[in-house]
């Protein structure tokens, strides 16, 4: 396996080209296409011009972090593209797509890392995917919001499956029944589950939490949510994305392999504006 650290291209369009290339192989191991796979670039230490070149290199979908940084990139990089020509329809949108009601050319924005509830509110109507939704009073936050503005929002669950006391995340048993619940809501949409895998050398070492997380995303599954929306399975970074896709992820969160080491960091540090 390619070890990113050691190997980096200088230009941001080599690394990306070169990470897409590692994405397309870890899929086609797995059985799939590189077009089943979501990349979400981790954009929350990037510079500005580094986002607006990779939307130029046809990519779509960005994490942040910070809820004022997301709204604020989010508004900038609409008024950026709103003096530049239409994207080409051969832009790199795969069909896993967060949000099925998008337009083609759209930039799609994921709250990445801890999320506080007092935040919420500046999160939408910006934000296309949030992906650490970890009790039920963020999930009820989220759907006061939402009610009020009448946007459906869609999240995922973010389950700990390592157990690391300095995670966030859901204790494995109680997701199931906490899916159920927000099944129950009219504006949340659950699409599936978040996880991440304790950082170690070895990325196959974070194999065996990739796969009981894939297993407790099929047991979810078989539950009937969401009317069949519950399809994303976001897990894997910088470090272990190849291992994660293998094991079954369809998202996978991006940031120092694309970016740059020290830049693109896709930590899950806590929400701090």
């Amino acid at each position: 396996m390619q070890d990113a650290t050691k190997t980096q291209p200088e230009t941001l369009a080599e690394r990306y080209q070169l990470t897409m290339e590692r994405v397309a192989r870890a899929a086609e191991r797995s059985g799939r296409k590189a077009s089943d796979i979501l990349v979400v670039a981790v954009s929350k230490y990037a510079d500005l011009d580094d986002v607006r070149e990779l939307i130029e290199l046809g990519h779509r979908d960005f994490g942040e972090s910070r809820p004022q940084q997301l709204s604020q990139r989010a508004a900038m990089i609409s008024e950026w593209l709103g003096r530049r020509e239409p994207f080409s329809e051969t832009a790199n949108v795969p069909p896993v797509d967060p949000a099925a009601d998008a337009s083609p050319g759209d930039v799609r924005w994921h709250q990445i890392g801890r999320l506080q509830r007092n935040k919420v509110k500046k999160l939408l109507p910006d934000v296309r995917l949030i992906h650490s939704v970890d009790s039920m009073r963020l999930a009820e936050e989220l759907q006061i919001a939402a009610l009020k503005r009448e946007i459906e929002t869609d999240a995922l669950l973010q389950v700990n499956i390592s157990g690391e006391t300095q995670k966030a995340g859901l204790a494995p048993p109680a997701a199931p029944h906490v899916a159920e619940q927000i099944d129950s809501m009219t504006y949340l949409r659950l699409r599936g589950l978040m996880t991440m895998a304790p950082m170690v050398e070895n990325p196959d070492d974070a194999r065996p939490v990739f796969d009981l997380t894939r297993a407790l995303f099929e047991d979810i599954q078989k539950l009937g949510v969401t009317e069949g929306r519950f399809n994303i399975l976001s897990m894997g970074m910088s470090g272990d994305f190849e291992a994660a896709i293998e094991c079954g992820a369809n998202c996978v969160r991006l940031g120092s392999v694309i970016f740059g080491e020290g830049v693109g960091a896709d930590t899950d540090e806590p929400d701090d504006d």
